[in-house]
């Protein structure tokens, strides 16, 4: 399993590090034998799966079934879990036990916290616990002196609470290397990070077309998984109104 020393030695080496959102077992499985070094419960699942209004209103409790589900499909890969947003707004007690109960009872080697809405003592307040931290940086909103120097500043100041990974979003070509080279620590970016940045975090349903939108859309991905299962069940309903043999059917028997 490549631990958190093993990704902070990929900085240093100059290899790029790949972390995939999933939400569930059988991706999970996927993803770490396809080699990504961080596989992430992320708490976009409320969202992208369970079709929430927002990914504050995912909890704790459905963030440990999430985060459980991926430990169990995870042999090689770093797991990482979202320690959900009400809790960061709560205060430190209460990020302290989300962060807590997602390592012990949900299996996460490392927790991610979003340090735009909670304190850098909840940041330290959990280190202290021993549980390493991945913390997420603001965005970059201008490429300024000003707006350079404070990003820069905040993930210096992340790194000496006792962070080990940075999520920098948007990071942009000017403050994204800025701030990889201001911190020991890997820098990873997802949402508008560039290869200028030490590696990237990507929703494996977004780049693969799991989505439902994602049967229309034209965007490029690396795959479209939504069009390919809308077609499968399209020629299930076929087979099925037409009295043919169901696909699959032997297999399903055999699980």
């Amino acid at each position: 399993m490549p631990g958190v020393s093993a990704l902070q030695q990929m900085k240093r080496d100059g290899r790029k590090i790949v972390a995939a959102v999933v939400y569930d077992y059988q991706m999970a499985q996927i993803a770490d034998r396809a080699g990504v070094d961080i596989v992430s419960a992320g708490d976009s699942v409320g969202v992208t799966l369970w079709g929430q209004s927002s990914e504050s209103d995912v909890t704790l409790d459905q963030m440990v079934l999430v985060c459980r589900a991926v430990r169990r499909g995870v042999t090689r890969a770093l797991v990482s879990c979202d320690v959900p947003t009400r809790l960061l707004e709560a205060g430190i007690e209460a990020t302290v036990h989300g962060a807590v109960h997602l390592a012990r009872e949900g299996g996460a080697d490392i927790v991610k916290l979003d340090a735009s809405i909670c304190s850098r003592d909840a940041v330290r307040a959990v280190v202290r616990e021993g549980i390493p931290v991945w913390a997420q940086l603001g965005v970059a909103s201008g490429v300024g002196a000003a707006a350079m120097n404070h990003l820069t500043e905040q993930a210096r100041q992340l790194e000496a609470d006792g962070a080990s990974l940075l999520d920098f979003r948007h990071s942009g070509p000017l403050a994204g290397p800025a701030v990889v080279g201001a911190v020991t620590i890997p820098v990873i970016g997802g949402l508008g990070g560039g290869p200028w940045l030490d590696g990237r975090v990507r929703s494996v349903a977004v780049a693969i077309g799991y989505l439902a939108s994602s049967i229309d859309d034209g965007t490029e991905r690396y795959a479209n998984v939504a069009a390919d299962a809308l077609g499968a069940i399209e020629t299930l309903c076929d087979d099925v109104r037409a009295g043919r043999p169901l696909r699959g059917a032997a297999a399903a028997r055999r699980s």
